[in-house]
């Protein structure tokens, strides 16, 4: 069975589940395997439970004359064919997105820009993988006007094959940096590998956003030799270009487009106050506001959609409790956004500052060195009550007190919770610090 004539049958059934918990009366059920699981284990249990079909890759678990089961090669590569498919059905704009930080915070500022023109389709929390992507593209609909996609990576090769199937019309590259270096093999890696982003634009003469101000991406976008570029940023030559105001905590920047007053002497500069921690996040903003105006969403709504967003999922959120005000970025962690974390906090005009940082994982060879030089920034900064946690940050020369794990922090906190403080909570998912601010 071809994948036009698996397609025939999602029309008929348009809603795929990978889980056998999750099955819908009437969904296709597809087989993954995983490092722990084998999904063709499941496929009869799915069908029992209302899955009309079972899109499997071992013949052993297909039942003799039982037209349900779809036996495939791979499924895997048959849910991300189906998902194509499905996007081929769409002449929508996609946006393709990706980068070592700040992807999913600008896939939500950039969503939420242009809902407020559009119906927008875009990636659920931060399903941006070889399963998520092809489950976002499932998710397009009729109504839908445009679609943004998220895309991770942590080996060669991962977006080349994430834009084969998603086939983004525009896209971008929020930034690369010294992320997953245990899979890349090193910074040129990383660069390599998010620059496949830009080779699928290159090829099909698609539309490329970039962050002028950014030197690694400038430079990737001058060796393809791009027709179609809009940039951002806070240098002057930037189409949309933008300043931090203040961060006391939260962010607040201007913004001005020249493309926007064409017949006015300069152009008009608009002031945005918003919710997200981190003058980090002005590329991110910025982003947003470039995509926003080239698909014809107006200044103020822009700004009406900017002001409004709240950020959630442990990402440059400000939680005040009973007890202390923390800044929770303890999602992921990689050297370049905890750099920049620890910088933004230095420049917030607050008192009583303390850090508790957990591990970066997956850093490889590089781990020692790139934790001793977070433990080397710290010292150059006014920020003295320093809690590390992890392994790794154990192994660094530091007189900042140390903590094994999230238990041994735990126990301090209850025996000498912190009080009054501004709290800068960072680390690596696996680390759990997202368990602290609970009792912070």
């Amino acid at each position: 069975m071809d994948i036009q004539e698996i397609y025939k049958i999602y029309q008929a059934h348009p809603i795929v589940t990978t889980d056998s918990r999750n099955c819908p009366e009437g969904s296709i059920f597809v087989a993954l395997k995983g490092v722990s699981f084998d999904g063709n284990k499941f496929a009869e249990a799915a069908l029992e439970k209302g899955c009309s079909y079972a899109i499997i890759d071992e013949k052993e678990y297909a039942k003799a004359g039982d037209e349900r089961y779809i036996l495939v090669d791979d499924a895997l590569v048959t849910y991300k064919e189906l998902a194509r498919e499905h996007r081929r059905q769409f002449s929508i704009p996609v946006i393709g997105i990706t980068g070592t930080n700040g992807k999913t915070t600008s896939k939500e500022l950039i969503s939420a820009v242009l809902a407020e023109k559009f119906n927008v389709h875009h990636t659920e929390a931060n399903y941006n993988n070889d399963v998520g992507v092809p489950r976002t593209l499932l998710g397009i609909r009729p109504e839908h006007e445009i679609a943004v996609i998220e895309m991770g990576a942590s080996h060669p090769g991962d977006i080349e094959k994430l834009v084969t199937y998603a086939e983004p019309t525009c896209g971008l590259i929020t930034n690369v940096g010294r992320a997953h270096l245990q899979g890349f093999g090193s910074f040129e890696g990383v660069k390599q590998t998010k620059g496949e982003l830009y080779d699928f634009l290159k090829a099909h003469g698609s539309l490329l956003f970039l962050n002028e101000s950014n030197p690694d991406l400038t430079e990737m976008a001058e060796q393809r030799e791009f027709d179609r570029i809009i940039t951002y940023g806070q240098d002057d030559t930037a189409d949309v270009q933008g300043n931090v105001v203040s961060c006391a905590p939260c962010l607040k920047f201007e913004w001005q487009s020249s493309s926007l007053n064409t017949q006015q002497p300069a152009p008009t500069i608009y002031e945005v106050q918003t919710h997200l921690i981190g003058s980090y996040n002005l590329d991110n903003m910025l982003a947003a506001i470039a995509i926003g105006l080239h698909f014809g969403v107006t200044p103020q709504q822009i700004n009406h959609a900017l002001e409004n967003y709240v950020p959630h999922n442990n990402r440059s959120q400000l939680t005040e409790t009973a007890h202390n005000k923390l800044i929770v970025d303890a999602y992921n962690a990689n050297p370049s956004s905890m750099a920049a974390a620890i910088e933004n906090f230095q420049l917030m005009q607050v008192e009583n500052k303390m850090a508790i940082l957990g591990d970066m994982r997956e850093l490889g060879d590089a781990s020692a060195e790139e934790h001793q030089k977070v433990v080397e920034l710290l010292k150059a900064t006014d920020i003295r009550n320093v809690w590390l946690v992890g392994e790794e940050f154990g192994k660094t020369q530091t007189d900042f007190r140390k903590f094994r794990d999230i238990d041994e922090v735990k126990k301090e906190i209850a025996l000498h919770r912190p009080e009054d403080h501004y709290i800068l909570i960072k680390g690596s998912n696996g680390i759990k610090l997202f368990e602290l601010p609970a009792l912070l």
